[in-house]
């Protein structure tokens, strides 16, 4: 079978996500939304750009369809004691009663004890169930996922940038994901902003990569449980989707989408760069 199209498990939750979700940031209308759920995607991310549409959708299928979401609130707030406000003013506002996951948002830092005591208040009072962690600082992960080995982590989930241009997590994050029982990994960026589609950003006398197989080229790692889409309309929605339909990449377009990767790694520093990324950017320039 097609491991793309097979669902996993949200850590120790029993939880179950299709292989790829959906952010909200790009205001995808709530038709394009529910027809993706119809086509087996069920994580909708309500992150960084909270649009009403897709709100819309998850409140249209949570009507007959809520046990088989999973609905993921993002909080970047720097302060635990405003997360509870600003979660039960996002339920308000989608018409919800629950989130499945409180998502801190853009964690370079080990989160202190007063947002895992915001979260159980909130998990008390029925309004989100699990917790889950992003991250720019890939170094940081390797000790959280110890922490959730050890049974001392409050996170089942951790997202992080991946692509054929970032590749770092392949040596800072990946080799330290158990084959089993570990936390699940979400990556997003795969088009790296749009730069792997851009014709004009490609080296000489290449064609660009498609949304489809920026997807599957992080899907086809093994450590990778699912990738996060932004679709702004039906025709992306539907270039995600056929990456899960498409299946794993062969090891020859892996090798193409690496060799774009790493040219465009060194010609276009990222806007945010991921730790580490600086000085790799420097090293890719000196070798130009």
């Amino acid at each position: 079978m097609n491991p793309f199209l097979e669902r996993r498990e949200i850590g120790r939750t029993g939880m179950v996500t299709s292989r790829l979700g959906i952010g909200s940031t790009f205001n995808a209308p709530a038709q394009v939304i529910e027809s993706a759920f119809e086509r087996g995607i069920n994580y909708l991310y309500w992150g960084t750009v909270r649009q009403p549409g897709f709100a819309e959708a998850m409140v249209n299928l949570a009507k007959s369809h809520r046990d088989e979401l999973v609905l993921t609130i993002q909080s970047y707030s720097d302060d635990p004691g405003t997360i509870e406000a600003e979660v039960e003013e996002c339920l308000r506002t989608a018409g919800l009663e629950t989130f499945d996951f409180l998502l801190l948002g853009n964690r370079n830092q080990r989160p202190g004890d007063g947002y895992r005591e915001v979260f159980e208040r909130l998990r008390e009072r029925g309004k989100v169930r699990f917790m889950s962690l992003s991250s720019h600082n890939r170094p940081l992960l390797p000790e959280l996922i110890a922490d959730y080995e050890r049974g001392e982590s409050p996170f089942d989930l951790f997202m992080l940038r991946y692509n054929g241009v970032h590749r770092g997590a392949e040596q800072d994050v990946f080799p330290h994901v158990p084959a089993e029982g570990g936390p699940t990994i979400c990556t997003y960026t795969a088009t790296r902003w749009g730069h792997l589609l851009d014709p004009a950003k490609m080296p000489p006398g290449e064609a660009p990569v498609s949304a489809r197989d920026c997807y599957r080229y992080s899907l086809s790692h093994d450590a990778v449980d699912m990738v996060l889409c932004g679709p702004a309309n039906a025709e992306q929605m539907d270039e995600a989707i056929a990456a899960l339909e498409r299946g794993p990449l062969e090891a020859e377009e892996r090798e193409r989408i690496e060799t774009i990767g790493a040219y465009l790694y060194g010609q276009y520093a990222p806007a945010y760069p991921d730790a580490g990324d600086a000085e790799d950017v420097s090293a890719g320039r000196a070798a130009q």
